[in-house]
């Protein structure tokens, strides 16, 4: 008797379930890395976020079908180890599993920076409730650096005038506009604030006598810093809120400003 294959619980392994394992984890795991090592170089300072996003394209090809067959592996190895009474069969379908998770991350990454189903996404990253006379930037002005896009709203795309900007604002967010509360101009700053504290973004500034706040919120994978200011207004007919949010760099924001805006509006 080999009383290696007592010892070891991949001893009397089939040497087809272990090389099936063996690709997943090498396809899944090596993929995973790859992915995650765009938005890595981008917060190292390796590169920037456009060469981030070339990596991202040209693994993209390949996710869908590695993904699948990590998982039929998974799948694979799980039967064919029961069928046979393999030692070890769960041990080595949950590496491939591991393998299809990371391939999923993979494809997770770019997957959260883009739009939606039939989304019809302006090339756009400057978004506010209103854009005839949209809130300021004041306090975040200095955080932002010389490299960072203009604040001057609709000016962010060479490619497009001011108007042009508004009007693809209008016509793709039709949603965002400006809101009027009955509440008192105190009450409506007072849940502002605890919209922020609860979205998680870094309050940068509040000044309640000017009805402003200023924060920052960066995105998870490539730590984009997003600016929002908010702007509230006690008027005979209501309370009036405006907000803006403007990408940092960047052409287009993908839709992810007009999300920001929304996601406030719901908390208060």
């Amino acid at each position: 008797m080999n009383n290696n294959n007592i010892d070891s619980p991949y001893g009397s392994t089939p040497p087809l379930l272990l090389i099936l394992t063996a690709l997943a984890a090498l396809a899944g795991l090596g993929l995973a890395l790859f992915a995650l090592a765009a938005p890595v170089g981008v917060w190292t300072g390796w590169w920037d976020f456009r060469q981030g996003f070339s990596i991202l394209r040209s693994a993209q090809p390949f996710v869908l079908w590695i993904t699948l067959g990590c998982a039929a592996i998974t799948v694979l190895v799980l039967v064919l180890g029961r069928q046979r009474g393999t030692a070890g069969a769960s041990r080595l379908a949950g590496i491939a599993a591991l393998a299809t998770i990371a391939a999923g991350i993979a494809w997770y990454v770019p997957q959260s920076y883009l739009p939606g189903q039939g989304a019809d996404i302006p090339p756009i990253h400057d978004i506010s409730t209103d854009v005839v006379d949209p809130p300021q930037f004041v306090d975040v002005l200095p955080l932002r650096g010389d490299n960072s896009n203009p604040t001057v709203y609709g000016t962010g795309n060479p490619n497009m005038t001011p108007e042009e900007h508004a009007e693809r604002q209008r016509t793709a967010y039709p949603d965002l506009t400006t809101r009027i509360y009955d509440d008192s101009a105190t009450a409506v700053f007072e849940r502002a604030l605890a919209a922020v504290d609860t979205l998680g973004w870094e309050l940068v500034a509040q000044d309640p006598a000017a009805g402003r706040i200023e924060a920052t919120d960066t995105t998870f994978w490539f730590r984009f810093k997003d600016d929002v200011v908010i702007r509230i207004e006690e008027t005979p007919t209501g309370t009036v809120v405006d907000a803006r949010s403007t990408s940092r760099v960047g052409l287009s924001d993908v839709g992810k400003n007009a999300e920001r805006l929304r996601a406030f509006f719901n908390e208060i």
